[in-house]
């Protein structure tokens, strides 16, 4: 399969998972070494789940099917350019590249509009409109020193 192979097949998976009311109109799949390893579907409303989004369940499988929390050698494919969310998790899982088919215009112009995260997250700390107050401090720096003193963590 190819690019558009890839494509194409998470834009089916999208038509077909929303026809069945699994969720909105959006899916991924992980493909490595020219191999889907991942296939998610937004499950957001079928499993009262918010993070639920297409891309982050295509990751969790690829993880899973791959045996690792590192998804370097692969690409994602999905049918929605992605959220804020779904794009840090993509980093996070060390994802090599994105190909998208919709853009984020295209999925606010149907109510799906992530423009007010990526505002949020421009500005600082103490001007979002989430309020985020730092507690325990002393405490939880105690945790991470213990963390990084650990000749044994595993980094990533």
């Amino acid at each position: 399969m190819d690019h558009v192979g890839f494509m194409q097949r998470a834009i089916a998976l999208s038509r077909e998972k929303m026809r069945e009311d699994e969720g909105g109109p959006f899916a991924a799949v992980v493909v490595r070494d020219g191999a889907i390893v991942g296939e998610g579907w937004n499950q957001v409303t079928g499993h009262n789940d918010p993070t639920a989004h297409a891309e982050i369940v295509a990751i969790r499988e690829a993880c899973r099917t791959l045996g690792s929390f590192s998804l370097e050698g692969c690409v994602i494919y999905t049918s929605c350019e992605p959220c804020p969310m779904c794009l840090a998790a993509i980093h996070w899982a060390h994802i090599e590249r994105v190909y998208f088919a919709n853009t984020a215009e295209d999925a606010a112009a149907i109510g799906f509009d992530d423009a007010r995260l990526y505002r949020e997250l421009a500005l600082p700390r103490d001007e979002r409109s989430l309020p985020l107050e730092r507690l325990c401090a002393e405490e939880a720096i105690e945790v991470f020193r213990e963390w990084a003193a650990d000749p044994g963590r595993i980094q990533y």
